[in-house]
């Protein structure tokens, strides 16, 4: 018993060892890829509170990633206000417009709820598009300029885990809270959950604005990162990224959507060295991962986890 409860721990920190020594490790290069990796981990995540905890489909989860980035983008370049000042302005702004969206979209349930989510999505695109005296339009605000000390790939990579380090875990606070389990029987049986008196359209609306905050918190680190943002961060394929992320990785296991985004990231480069045709070749290796692995990758671990723990105890 004792070596099975301290199994999570010893796995935890053997994480935390290789996440934190990798850039002792790796070159420039893959040290960029795993700080893109941690920021769009964090996006996935965030998104999967709503879909595999809270069984809400939103195709327009990627407005809030671009209110959040350019929100940074805006205030730091064109008012010259520090990052330290401006980074903490991304999610606070990216709650309030999840909040008048949200107060809108929770009302509805199923196919309905996904295709308002997507209309507000396109509309954050829209003003993004069209207001070029503020966001630069199709252009998008390039040369944003980092702090000095998030100029080096290893000073940009250590900042951006430990922030979404901190983020994921505030979001396993959240699940495993009252809240959280409150929002698990909502998923599974929300007029039932409505018979017994809890505010199901409230909770709901918690859920969507605490989702839509993680991903103005991703959209933030990158804006600094990639030195630059554009509106097709708002665009609604940016939303359908992160929709596969959290179905290939495992969206009812909490780490799946991180594992999802790992793997797409890294297919994306390993195939496009080869051929331009990439997005074919990993459109089929999707599609072969969603037919055969249908709980995500992490969910097929845990099964085979569970037969081989079963049969142990047979043995």
């Amino acid at each position: 018993m004792r070596g099975t409860s301290l199994r999570p721990l010893w796995g935890w920190g053997l994480l935390a060892l290789g996440l934190g020594g990798f850039p002792l490790l790796a070159s420039e290069f893959y040290i960029r890829l795993a700080t893109e990796i941690l920021i769009m981990a964090l996006f996935a995540m965030s998104f999967n509170l709503l879909l595999g905890y809270g069984g809400m489909l939103s195709f327009g989860h990627a407005g809030f990633y671009a209110v959040g980035a350019y929100t940074v983008a805006i205030l730091m370049k064109k008012t010259s206000v520090p990052f330290f000042l401006a980074f903490p302005a991304a999610p606070a702004v990216t709650a309030l417009v999840a909040a008048v969206t949200g107060y809108f979209c929770v009302r509805l349930r199923g196919f309905y709820f996904s295709i308002l989510t997507l209309a507000f999505g396109q509309l954050i695109w829209g003003v993004i598009f069209k207001w070029s005296a503020l966001t630069e339009g199709d252009d998008g605000i390039v040369g944003i300029r980092a702090p000095t000390f998030l100029t080096s790939s290893g000073g940009s990579y250590y900042f951006t885990l430990v922030l979404t380090a901190a983020c994921i875990g505030l979001l396993w606070m959240i699940i495993e809270s009252p809240f959280g389990r409150t929002l698990l029987a909502i998923r599974e049986n929300t007029d039932r959950t409505q018979f017994i008196g809890v505010d199901v359209n409230r909770l709901r609306l918690l859920a969507f604005v605490l989702s839509a905050t993680f991903a103005g918190v991703a959209g933030a680190l990158f804006a600094p990162f990639n030195g630059s943002v554009f509106p097709t961060f708002a665009l609604w394929t940016k939303s359908g990224e992160v929709v596969m992320m959290s179905i290939l990785g495992g969206m009812h296991t909490f780490l799946g959507p991180a594992v999802g985004a790992a793997i797409m990231l890294s297919l994306d480069q390993m195939i496009s060295v080869y051929t331009e045709y990439w997005p074919f070749v990993l459109g089929v290796i999707l599609l072969v991962l969603v037919l055969f692995f249908p709980a995500g990758i992490t969910g097929f671990v845990r099964v085979l986890a569970r037969r081989e723990s079963a049969g142990t105890r047979l043995a």
